[in-house]
């Protein structure tokens, strides 16, 4: 195994491990030995964020570990974004815009898909948390999004969702809005006309990937 080599399997087992500490230092050891930010997001990120979820999926890793995971590719992102610049968009999926809706504080599920949407390769601008229906639209306009993402928590913030729907259709923007959280089922969005829905972090980078026509195996 190269030194490369060595460097990538480090930096994909601190994402496994859920190291939100080794795997930004990694990330920019990377960095500083001439590795480009795209192939250690291709070589070494993304492979482990998949793994994570291979992993999720057939029962060997739990909900906090898969967060831990995503946390810690996060970090790595994080170093990695300046020099990723100008190539990494325009290698994007698309534009993203994603938040969880205004009065719902919750945030580590909708951090988990905008964290697996970016390993994908989406271009993703996370809004935080209680965002209100006019800065999803602002921020969506201003970026030319492709995706609104919404999530939504407690019943009581689910209309936020409905709004939302109809606020982007109304600025005449392009997006399409995709929505989730907890008590969001597959009706809910057919009902308030969302494009699309996911129950989980996983499914949202499937569902993500057909709503911009860019469906891949995994």
């Amino acid at each position: 195994m190269t030194e490369r080599q060595e460097l990538f399997a480090a930096l994909s087992r601190a994402v496994l491990d859920g190291d939100d500490a080794a795997a930004p230092r990694l990330a920019a050891q990377a960095l500083d030995g001439g590795v480009s930010a795209l192939d250690a997001v291709e070589k070494a990120l993304v492979p482990a964020i998949r793994e994570a979820g291979r992993l999720f999926e057939e029962g060997e890793y739990f909900l906090p570990e898969l967060v831990t995971a995503a946390q810690a590719m996060k970090a790595a992102m994080a170093v990695l974004q300046q020099a990723l610049g100008a190539e990494a968009a325009a290698l994007a999926l698309g534009r993203v815009v994603i938040g969880t809706v205004e009065g719902d504080i919750h945030d580590i599920g909708k951090t988990l898909v905008g964290t697996l949407l970016s390993a994908a390769g989406f271009a993703v601008s996370d809004e935080g948390a209680s965002v209100s229906v006019a800065r999803f639209v602002a921020r969506a306009r201003e970026l030319d999004a492709d995706l609104v993402c919404a999530s939504a928590l407690l019943t009581t913030t689910m209309p936020k969702q409905r709004e939302l729907v109809e606020a982007v259709r109304a600025a005449g923007l392009r997006a399409k809005v995709m929505v989730g959280g907890a008590p969001v089922s597959p009706r809910w969005a057919a009902s308030i006309g969302a494009d699309g829905h996911a129950d989980n972090a996983l499914a949202a980078v499937t569902v993500a990937r057909s709503l911009v026509g860019r469906d891949a195996p995994s």
